[in-house]
């Protein structure tokens, strides 16, 4: 295996204990200031009319998923201050919900139809970022918890590293 190889102890070097702490710390406070951002957009918008102009769910795979998950996706139109905008943000967040199932993910969906007036949701300091449901997505509590899982598994290898 490679220098920084995973066991089933965690890193089996001190630098790559170093670097999954490292990793972990990141995407801790990444998914923290994310669910801030969120947490303000919410508190800061206000009320637009808009147009759905799609509506889909997509299927994603990835590397550290063994079966597929789904997305719901949005795109919509709207206007702010005079100037037409596009959105594709169901929720305030950056980071994206996944769901198990195809239907979870319609589901988020309900109540919107392609061609149909909706509701968004425009923060004043960001208007580009208008988002449909006016609540906090989990997501970035997520990668949150993820990343501390990460920068406890690199802080307790470290530590063994160094005392080692």
């Amino acid at each position: 295996m490679s220098d920084g190889g995973l066991s089933i102890n965690g890193p089996k070097t001190l630098r790559g204990a170093v670097a999954v702490l490292l990793i972990g710390l990141a995407v801790t406070g990444y998914g923290a200031y994310d669910y801030a951002q969120q947490s303000n957009a919410v508190d800061d918008a206000v009320e637009v009319d808009a147009t759905i102009t799609e509506l889909d769910v997509e299927s994603t795979s990835s590397g550290s998923s063994p079966g597929v998950d789904y997305r719901p996706t949005v795109r919509f139109t709207y206007e702010y201050g005079g100037t037409e905008y596009a959105g594709t943000n169901l929720f305030p967040s950056a980071i994206r919900s996944n769901y198990d199932t195809e239907s979870a993910a319609r589901e988020v969906l309900d109540g919107y139809a392609v061609g149909e007036p909706a509701t968004a949701y425009v923060d004043p300091s960001d208007p580009d970022g208008a988002f449909l449901r006016s609540q906090t997505s989990n997501a970035p509590l997520v990668a949150v918890v993820i990343g501390l899982l990460f920068a406890f598994v690199g802080g307790r290898s470290t530590l063994r590293r160094v005392r080692g």
